[in-house]
């Protein structure tokens, strides 16, 4: 492994320098960004899982709740940590971490002596949701031009960050190994799910999102999130799953057939496979997201034609949106210590909006590709009744194979997804690194 050391001190150079330069800009003194606090479910003393606030994971990689990071130009970054003396929770002690020696830390066994302590810091701008605990400090809260701008930087990943995504990949990456194993010995959605988290060597609570684990016909189901114990030996697996290192995710999607799997449904996904691969190779800074999408929908709409799931020319499925109840997800999004990461519609620091191509309203991503950027890539071929009802009822309908269609929906659909990194000359897919296939 990279020596995270030195990255991690390279890290927190970019970032005091850039946080240096919006405060000046924004006329403030100083930058608190708190951890969170837990989310409390209505009428009801449980907590929901604990996530922290990304901001403050942008800045350390520390876990918990109520912790306070205290940002002024050129000072060391203040860490007040929150360890409470506690015998209903475990408290893990702090130990010596890589990243210890860049912060200045202060523990505190309360929150009323944590609040306490965040006083005489000039005019504030804080992050975060801890309004009850800090009541009438006078700070501004969460404010939108400075937000902006760090959710931007958070759009360009350090090379701290990529290492971290790497080894996110490589935890994911032994989960699909793990799930298709199960897959092909026959067992259930909740069964591959166990595998899958069982080679993470985690909990579900420590995955970055809920898996989607979709036997047959689930597949449709774009974010499925039923675990079927009692269905085995699935035709086809659609598994969308990934694993979190220091904060940050995979998001890696594999689709799988058995060989009894009905043949046209095969050729569909070794088709998709290829889509998926050349629209990675073909990445560089520069291009358009919103260009890349369409050239998803075009290339897709000639597997389509080329399959006979359409009887029209490529020409006309493009221009009259055939491929859209096909694929109606955007083709990506960007990726970081969040899953769908911010910044993916901003056009500048500032916080202009890009705009939303006409006629794809799912896009997460509408702006130009830049060095820096990790987004997935990840087409789809689906089978969705509701989609394709309009089709079948309208004009159009003797444009569609219906009888192969009907034949194909109980396959339910394919989708692929690699997470890449964009470079200063095109790409590098940072998900076949680990797993190629």
């Amino acid at each position: 492994m990279a020596d995270l050391n030195s990255l991690f001190r390279e890290h927190t150079q970019i970032r005091q320098s850039s946080a240096e330069a919006v405060l000046d800009k924004t006329k403030f003194d100083c930058l608190v960004i708190s951890s969170g606090q837990p989310f409390t479910y209505f009428a009801d003393d449980n907590d929901a899982p604990f996530h922290t606030v990304p901001h403050f994971n942008h800045w350390c990689p520390l876990e918990g709740a109520h912790h306070f990071l205290i940002i002024r130009p050129g000072r060391k970054i203040s860490l007040y940590r929150y360890s409470p003396e506690d015998f209903w929770y475990e408290q893990k002690p702090l130990g010596d971490p890589f990243w210890l020696p860049l912060f200045d830390i202060q523990e505190f066994s309360t929150l009323e002596a944590l609040k306490e302590s965040l006083k005489d810091l000039g005019k504030v701008a804080y992050l975060g949701n801890e309004f009850d605990l800090l009541g009438d400090k006078g700070w501004t809260m969460n404010p939108e031009p400075l937000t902006k701008h760090l959710d931007w930087t958070r759009s360009f990943k350090s090379n701290y960050e990529i290492q971290c995504i790497l080894e996110a990949q490589k935890l994911g990456a032994c989960g699909h190994r793990a799930s298709r194993e199960a897959f092909l010995s026959g067992a259930s959605e909740l069964e591959i799910h166990h595998a899958f988290v069982r080679a993470v060597g985690c909990t579900d609570d420590d995955l970055p999102y809920t898996t989607i684990v979709a036997l047959n016909e689930k597949g449709a189901t774009l974010h499925y999130h039923g675990k079927r114990p009692q269905i085995h030996k699935g035709s086809v697996l659609l598994l969308d799953a990934g694993a979190k290192w220091n904060g940050y995710a995979s998001d890696i999607t594999r689709t799988h057939a058995t060989p009894s799997c009905h043949e046209r449904f095969q050729s569909l996904l070794k088709g998709m496979e290829k889509i998926q691969q050349d629209l990675c190779e073909s990445l560089k800074p520069g291009m358009h997201y919103a260009d890349f999408h369409q050239d998803a929908h075009l290339r897709i709409g000639q597997l389509l034609v080329e399959q006979n799931l359409l009887n029209c020319s490529a020409d006309e499925v493009h221009g009259k949106g055939y491929t859209m109840p096909f694929f109606p997800h955007g083709l990506g999004h960007h990726l970081g210590l969040q899953v769908h990461d911010v910044a993916g519609k901003q056009l500048s620091p500032q916080g202009d909006a890009a705009p939303q191509p006409a006629g794809h309203p799912y896009l997460r991503t509408t702006r130009m590709i830049e060095e820096g950027h990790v987004f997935t890539v990840e087409p789809g071929l689906y089978f969705i009744p509701m989609l394709l009802r309009k089709y079948r009822e309208n004009g159009s309908a003797s444009i569609f194979n219906w009888k192969l269609i009907d034949e194909l929906t109980p396959f339910g659909g394919i989708r692929i997804e690699d997470n890449v990194l964009i470079t200063k000359s095109g790409h590098r897919n940072l998900t076949r690194e680990h797993l190629p296939h």
